[in-house]
C-alpha cells in the first residue's frame, strides 16, 4: 500500500474516530439534564392529569379524557391484574428518568414499556384506592436522528475524507517527487531540482538532496574529464610505439606479441573513453534484431564462433550506439574468458525486450555478480585474471540502467554464464 494510502486511511479514521468520541461525549453529559427534563415533564403530566380528574365533573370525564389523548397523546387506563407488562430498557437514560420520577410520586410508582401490547411510557398513579396507568408517547424519550442529524452526520464525513485527502497529498507529493529524483539519480542521469518549498523538514529534504545531486554531478564530470584527459593522452604514445614495434625488425612472433598488448592496452583505453563519455544518446524506434545480427557478423569475420537466435524484435525503442556497445562488451567479454562458443538471443518477456548472451565458461558466482557491475572490478579468480580495466560490465550496466531496464548475471543451466540485457520495451 502507498504511503498516501496509508496516511489517507490513518488521518480519515483517526478523524472519523475523534467525532465518534465527540458525539459519545455529548450524549453522556447531555443524559443527565435530559433525563431530569424528561423526569419533570412525566411528573408534571402525571399530577396534572391527578387532578384534572380528581376536579372534574364527572359528567365532563370521559370528555377530557379524550382531549387529553387527542392533543396531548396522553393515555389513561386503570391498572388490573392480568395486564401484560413490558418492563423499560436495561438504559442508563431510563434508569436516570425512572429514578427521579419515584423521587417525586413514590417509592410504589410502577414502570412499563407496553401494555396489553400498546406500546408508551406507562407510569402508574392513584386516586384515593384506585390505581390508573398514564401513558406518554415513546417518541419523547428517544433521541430525533432526522435528516439534519443525516445530513450533518454526511457532510462531517465529507470534511473528514477531504481533510485527510489534502494532509496525505501534501505528504505524498513531495516524497513522491524525492523518489522519482532518487530514480534518476540511480539511472546516472541528473535529476530536475526538487521544489524548495513547503514545510521546514521537507525543505531540508529537498535542499540536502539538491545538493546531494548537483555534487554528484561534478564529482562525475570531473571524474569523466579525467578519464578522458588520460585516455587521449595515452593514445599518441600508443601509436608511436606500434609504429615503433612495425619499424623495429624484429621477427614475426616477437613482433605479433608486442602489437596484442598494444591493442590489449588500446581496447582498455577505448573502454575509459566509452565510460567517461556516458550514455546521453536518445533513444529511437529501430530493430533490435538488425543490430544484434551486425555485431555477430562483424565477429564471424573474424572467426569468432558466434551463433543468433532472433525473437523477432523488429521494433523496439533503444539508442544504437550505446546498445551496440553492451552488446560488444558483453561478446568481448564471454570470447575473452570462457572462449568456445557464444549463443546470443533475443526474446519478449511482458513488456520488456531481452538480450541473453551465454557461454561455456567458468561462470560467476552469485555472491559476486552485483559487484562486478561496478567500475574497475574484475573476478580473476573466476575468469582467470586475464587483462581488462574491470569498465566492460559497468558500461553494460550503465546503458541497461539508462533504457529504464537491469542488467543481469546469471548462472546457465548445464555450466556457464547468460549475460542478461533486461530493457523497457
Amino acid at each position: 500500500m502507498s504511503l498516501f494510502a496509508r496516511s489517507f486511511l490513518l488521518i480519515a479514521l483517526l478523524i472519523l474516530a475523534s467525532a465518534a468520541a465527540t458525539v459519545q461525549l455529548y450524549r453522556v453529559y447531555e443524559r443527565e439534564p435530559r433525563a431530569r427534563e424528561l423526569a419533570q415533564q412525566t411528573v408534571s403530566t402525571v399530577n396534572l392529569t391527578r387532578a384534572a380528574l380528581v376536579n372534574a365533573d364527572p359528567v365532563l370525564r370521559r370528555n377530557l379524557l379524550i382531549e387529553l389523548n387527542e392533543r396531548e397523546g396522553i393515555r389513561l387506563a386503570p391498572l388490573t391484574s392480568g395486564e401484560l407488562l413490558e418492563p423499560l430498557p436495561k438504559e442508563a437514560l431510563f434508569e436516570l428518568v425512572s429514578g427521579r420520577i419515584r423521587n417525586a410520586l413514590g417509592e410504589a410508582t410502577r414502570f412499563a414499556f407496553a401494555r396489553d401490547r400498546v406500546e408508551g411510557f406507562w407510569v402508574s398513579f392513584s386516586i384515593d384506592e384506585d390505581d390508573y396507568w398514564v401513558m406518554l408517547p415513546r417518541e419523547r424519550f428517544e433521541p430525533d436522528f432526522g435528516l439534519e442529524w443525516l445530513g450533518g452526520a454526511l457532510a462531517l464525513l465529507g470534511l473528514a475524507l477531504a481533510a485527510a485527502w489534502l494532509i496525505a497529498s501534501a505528504l505524498s507529493r513531495p516524497l513522491g517527487a524525492i523518489a522519482a529524483a532518487a530514480r534518476e539519480v540511480g539511472r546516472g542521469r541528473a535529476p530536475t531540482p526538487l521544489a524548495e518549498s513547503g514545510p521546514t523538514e521537507m525543505r531540508t529534504v529537498s535542499v540536502a538532496f539538491n545538493r546531494m545531486a548537483g555534487d554528484l554531478a561534478a564529482m562525475e564530470r570531473e571524474r569523466a574529464m579525467v578519464l578522458a584527459g588520460i585516455s587521449h593522452d595515452l593514445r599518441t604514445p600508443l601509436s608511436r610505439l606500434r609504429l615503433a614495434i612495425e619499424m623495429s625488425g624484429a621477427d614475426r612472433e616477437t613482433t605479433a606479441g608486442m602489437g596484442a598488448d598494444v591493442e590489449e592496452m588500446d581496447k582498455v583505453i577505448g573502454q575509459f573513453l566509452a565510460f567517461a563519455r556516458g550514455e546521453d544518446e536518445p533513444r529511437v524506434d529501430g530493430d533490435l534484431d538488425g543490430l544484434v545480427a551486425e555485431v555477430v557478423e562483424n565477429y564471424r569475420k573474424r572467426d569468432a564462433r558466434l551463433s543468433f537466435k532472433p525473437g523477432n524484435i523488429r521494433s523496439a525503442r533503444f539508442a544504437p550506439m550505446a546498445m551496440r556497445r553492451a552488446i560488444t562488451n558483453l561478446v568481448d567479454n564471454a570470447l575473452h574468458y570462457a572462449g568456445g562458443a557464444v549463443e546470443i538471443e533475443t526474446r519478449r518477456d511482458g513488456n520488456r525486450v531481452l538480450v541473453e548472451v551465454m557461454d561455456r565458461g567458468p561462470g560467476v558466482p552469485q555472491m559476486d555478480a552485483e559487484r562486478l557491475k561496478r567500475p574497475f572490478t574484475r573476478l580473476d579468480e573466476a575468469r582467470s585474471g586475464r587483462g581488462g580495466a574491470g569498465l566492460g560490465l559497468a558500461i553494460v550496466d550503465r546503458v541497461a540502467r539508462a533504457h529504464g531496464g537491469q542488467f543481469e548475471l546469471a548462472a546457465r543451466s548445464g555450466g556457464g554464464l547468460v549475460a542478461r540485457l533486461r530493457l523497457s520495451a
